[in-house]
């Protein structure tokens, strides 16, 4: 066992003593604080001894750029909620300018082939006429002839084997008609669909 002195009463502080080193601590860390504290790090300098010892300057240019960061944080949101409202208007236009593209189409049809059957539709158009033409095939896949013929011609635009689509113009040579045959050779059922627009006379079945 270890024996240790124990302390006596008098070698232990007084209250008066822990009083005065306390008070001595506050009055340290309030001169601390407002000399050195305040003025490095907010600019503050109620005594003076900041500026003398530079640390106010310090202290400024740290509040600037704070204040700098968030006007750049703060014009940033703004900034990125004006493209977001900018990006909704162009998205509504845009859906706009679709839809009136859609509408815009003079004549549409879709039909369904079963496999092995086949259909035929064709444009009527003069001589110098020009029309534009979307086909999309869904379900499968479908063999297509585009050609034109009348006023004792034929032309042939366009074949297509296994296509799930095709898009274009169809300018006539000659007064005709001028269109599609369609055949599914495929398994399964397809359904086709054809948008026309542009001169023409008449947009008809020709199986």
């Amino acid at each position: 066992m270890f024996n240790s002195n124990k302390p006596s009463l008098e070698d232990l502080p007084t209250t008066a003593q822990l009083l005065k080193s306390t008070a001595i601590a506050a009055a340290s860390a309030i001169v601390i604080l407002t000399t050195i504290v305040l003025p490095s790090e907010y600019g503050i300098d109620p005594t003076g001894v900041g500026r003398m010892l530079g640390l106010t300057e310090m202290g400024e240019i740290k509040v600037q750029l704070e204040e700098e960061a968030e006007a750049d944080r703060q014009m940033g949101g703004a900034e990125e909620a004006q493209s977001s409202l900018l990006n909704d208007i162009f998205g509504l236009f845009v859906g706009a300018a679709h839809a009136q593209e859609t509408e815009v189409w003079r004549d549409a049809v879709t039909f369904t082939l079963a496999p092995g059957a086949s259909t035929e539709w064709k444009l009527v158009m003069s001589q110098g006429q020009t029309a534009e033409y979307r086909m999309n095939v869904e379900g499968g896949r479908v063999n297509f002839d585009l050609h034109g013929h009348g006023s004792g011609q034929s032309v042939t635009y366009e074949k297509g084997r296994g296509s799930t689509g095709s898009e274009g113009t169809i300018s006539a040579n000659f007064a005709g008609e001028h269109g599609w045959f369609w055949r599914n050779r495929d398994k399964v059922d397809v359904t086709v669909k054809v948008q026309v627009r542009g001169e023409y006379i008449e947009f008809k079945n020709a199986s």
